[in-house]
């Protein structure tokens, strides 16, 4: 399992959760840093989490592909928005 997937899994954060939350690291990546501040994980692990992400950038794509997100879907969803 990815790490950042197994991390959230361990701190009770829903399926639903981490489909949003690595929709947003593809649509928008500073969101999604704000996002998950606010999943109720301890400060220290939080800390591990983000330095996971910083260091291991590819590991979001991953994950995101695992849950079957595809950065190409989350792009032309943001197309679609901006020409309405």
């Amino acid at each position: 399992m990815n790490p950042i997937i197994e991390t959230l899994k361990e701190h009770n954060v829903s399926d639903e959760q981490v489909h949003a939350l690595f929709s947003a690291f593809l649509e928008n990546p500073m969101m999604a840093m704000a996002q998950i501040q606010q999943l109720g994980i301890p400060p220290e692990k939080l800390q591990q989490l983000m330095a996971l992400v910083m260091t291991q950038p590819n590991l979001i794509k991953e994950a995101a592909e695992s849950l079957g997100i595809n950065a190409e879907q989350v792009e032309q969803a943001k197309q679609q928005f901006k020409n309405q």
